[in-house]
């Protein structure tokens, strides 16, 4: 999957927003969701293939976090477009400086 395709899906987006700033179990994640525990593994496993999160184990969870370097390397499209580096959305509001 091409890594626009990847943080195209709302759900996704949504998911790195929540671990932007701080590591969450996948349990975490998931409470987050109106949808069953195995749609958002699945959307973690496609973030954590594309490399945009960085998955570690802690007893019997799974802790995710966001790789910013690698999404660093992305350009255009969505809540970050033209951007050249990476920045936390900004969950549709836009700045004096963006309009």
């Amino acid at each position: 999957m091409e890594p626009l395709q990847v943080i195209a899906a709302p759900s996704r987006m949504r998911i790195l927003e929540l671990v932007w700033d701080r590591e969450m179990s996948a349990g975490e994640i998931a409470a987050e969701f109106d949808v069953s525990w195995s749609a958002v593994s699945q959307h973690l496993r496609v973030l954590r293939d594309a490399g945009f999160v960085v998955e570690r184990r802690a007893g019997t969870s799974r802790i995710y976090r966001t790789d910013k370097a690698a999404l660093g390397s992305i350009t255009g499209g969505g809540a970050w477009a033209g951007s050249r580096t990476w920045q936390k959305p900004s969950s549709g509001r836009r700045t004096a400086h963006e309009r």
